[in-house]
């Protein structure tokens, strides 16, 4: 069951990353080309999912709609990463007044939301999608630092550990040596689930217009567009929707999978 956990997230996050990719190249349609005169076709007809209200082609757009969605997400995963990893550690490696002080820094964080921060960032700079990827890897920042101090303190409890610091071995040596390779698989998960995270929030923030603007597609406004024909033409949000479920569901599946494969104690229970 978890391997099967393992293999279903990671052949949907491959089939999202292959849809992103090939729409660099090739859609079936201009994405942001409008027909009037093929408004709200219905799917499987000469489009395969139909048209929206403007005549684009809907699979036209969710495909270009991936590659913003993935860039949204390795950005801001990567600004929570590389700014919540090291505040972690230096907490867990630090310890005392230090600590306390990174760790009350980082609930203080947590009261600004990734919707609050794109709503501050988009009336200081404009709604883009810069400014989604910002305010979700801000927002994102205190689970990384969280997650690493967790790491890192029972790294440092560790025997061998504690045997290179009475050796003499400084904290930053420790910290690189030791503690950074440790933590690696666990970081590697929480991104992966923050990656799924990071795909509702920027699919919200377009919802609500605070992130890349039009015309760019996006798979959040593709179900804003899709509000106004809700009961004339349901099957409308549909794709959209079910774009964003299965993105999220394969990266919550691939890091629920590769925890299960990373974690030592979880193998044992499987013997």
């Amino acid at each position: 069951m978890r391997r099967t956990s393992l293999v279903v997230g990671a052949v949907l996050v491959a089939a999202t990353v292959a849809v992103a990719l090939v729409s660099f190249f090739w859609t079936p349609y201009d994405p942001v080309r409008v027909d009037p005169t093929a408004v709200l076709q219905p799917p499987f007809t000469t489009h395969l999912l139909g048209t929206d209200g403007f005549g684009i082609d809907v699979v036209s757009r969710i495909m270009v709609g991936a590659q913003t969605t993935l860039l949204v997400g390795v950005i801001a995963v990567g600004i929570a990463a590389v700014c919540g990893v090291p505040i972690g550690v230096l907490s867990g490696v630090a310890g005392g007044w230090v600590s306390e002080v990174v760790m009350r820094a980082t609930d203080v964080l947590y009261a600004f939301p990734a919707l609050l921060l794109a709503i501050l960032l988009a009336a200081a700079f404009g709604a883009s999608t810069w400014t989604a990827m910002v305010a979700i890897g801000i927002a994102t920042i205190p689970a990384f630092a969280r997650v690493a101090r967790a790491g890192t303190l029972q790294v440092m409890a560790s025997d061998y550990v504690l045997a290179a610091r009475a050796a003499g071995t400084g904290r930053l040596a420790v910290a690189t040596r030791h503690i950074l390779p440790n933590v690696a698989p666990v970081i590697g998960v929480q991104a992966s689930v923050a990656f799924g995270i990071a795909i509702l929030a920027e699919a919200a923030l377009s919802y609500l217009g605070l992130a890349t603007p039009p015309p760019t597609p996006t798979w959040g406004r593709m179900l804003r567009d899709a509000q106004t024909y809700l009961f004339s033409d349901p099957v409308l949000a549909l794709w959209p929707g079910l774009a964003i479920a299965l993105a999220v569901l394969g990266f919550n599946l691939l890091g629920d999978g590769l925890r299960d494969a990373l974690d030592p104690r979880l193998r044992e229970r499987t013997r």
